[in-house]
């Protein structure tokens, strides 16, 4: 029987806002009302009807409609209570703007950033306040964010090259995506691991062994998602060479190829350059210098490291490279490819802005 009533329509977030509901799920501190505001809006964004909210979380319909709304009008800081009628603010605005203008200007005289707690001493205010202020305005002064910006001349045509293979990938061809993982550690904990048990965590030793290390030469099917790998003990243009032989070995000899490769020592050699000059099929596309996150064999590399290498424990090296080719045979039984989303034209806007910024605040200092 077909299901009455209108169909749910689910909420846009946005990967940061995703990121902070969640953080304000797991945080303890959170107020319970705020905490199941973010429970509720994130549900609303997996696509789930409201009455199946509302029966998840015990509120009513109207509940749920409210803080969507709220949301779709203010974003985050629409989760958080409205000033209400009966008590007078105890901050006032000069209060509010001073807490902003030390975040953004000024820094604790024994930190090299504000907390909470030290801004709450500074300004007489308590920590919760001062948690409300930064969260409604966006302000995140323990969050550091890293870059480096690709000083290669070429790297508006790289970064066109590259995603147009990534977005618009060439008709009867395979795009790989090859690099190498090195120095992978075969490390086995001093002691044995306390399992995963109700109310806690898996639990292991801080301390460890080193059994030695390994590479993983691994090639990346744009298109499938499955991924081509060999692993060697070093990883110098000989071991790349057999690796370039193993791929030759696994694709289609009558399709073209495209491999996006970074500018690694190796990849540049006499003798590999003489590799891929014979054999015509092969065409050759570098990404910019300092620019490794354009390759989307890395997204692979964070993948298997997080999944499968990270918690792992050997006893040896070749324990440890027998786990990873076991992973690696699962993981081709079901591939999935990753998908590049931002054009070209987005990515050198988006560096351009930092460059721009960048710029301004050296003329300003």
């Amino acid at each position: 029987m077909a299901q009455r009533g209108r169909k749910p329509i689910k909420l846009d977030l946005s990967d940061s806002e995703r990121a902070e509901l969640q953080q304000w799920v797991r945080r303890r501190k959170t107020p319970a009302a705020e905490k199941q505001r973010a429970e509720l809006i994130l549900d609303s964004s997996e696509g789930l009807p409201g009455r199946a909210i509302a029966t998840r979380h015990k509120v009513s319909m109207q509940t749920v409609s409210k803080w969507r709304r709220r949301f779709e009008h203010y974003r985050i800081a629409g989760l958080t209570d409205a000033p209400r009628s009966g008590r007078p603010r105890t901050i006032d605005d000069d209060k509010v703007a001073q807490v902003i203008e030390k975040t953004l200007q000024e820094k604790p005289k024994n930190a090299t950033h504000w907390s909470t707690t030290l801004m709450a001493k500074e300004t007489g205010l308590n920590a919760m306040a001062i948690s409300r202020i930064w969260r409604a305005f966006g302000l995140k002064p323990h969050r550091l964010d890293t870059f480096k910006l690709s000083t290669d001349p070429h790297f508006i045509d790289k970064v066109h090259d590259i995603v147009g293979l990534y977005m618009q990938p060439p008709d009867r061809a395979l795009v790989l995506c090859v690099d190498e993982k090195s120095q992978i550690q075969a490390l086995n904990r001093s002691q044995p691991a306390l399992p995963l048990s109700f109310g806690h965590p898996e639990t292991r030793t801080h301390d460890y062994l080193r059994h030695g290390t390994t590479t993983l030469f691994a090639a990346l099917d744009v298109a499938t998602g499955e991924v081509i790998g060999k692993l060697q003990r070093r990883h110098r243009a000989k071991e790349f060479l057999a690796f370039l032989n193993e791929v030759d070995r696994q694709v289609p000899a009558d399709l073209d190829v495209h491999l996006i490769m970074d500018n690694y020592g190796t990849h540049k050699t006499e003798k590999v350059r003489a590799w891929f000059a014979a054999r015509p099929r092969y065409h050759v596309h570098f990404t910019p210098t300092s620019a490794s996150w354009i390759n989307l064999v890395e997204r692979f590399f964070a993948l298997i490291s997080e999944r499968w290498i990270k918690r792992g424990s050997h006893r040896s090296t070749r324990e440890l490279e027998d786990s990873i080719r076991e992973y690696l045979e699962t993981y081709n039984d079901e591939p999935r490819p990753f998908i590049w989303r931002k054009t070209a034209d987005q990515i050198i806007a988006s560096i351009a802005r930092v460059s721009d910024r960048l710029n301004n605040d050296a003329n300003y200092c």
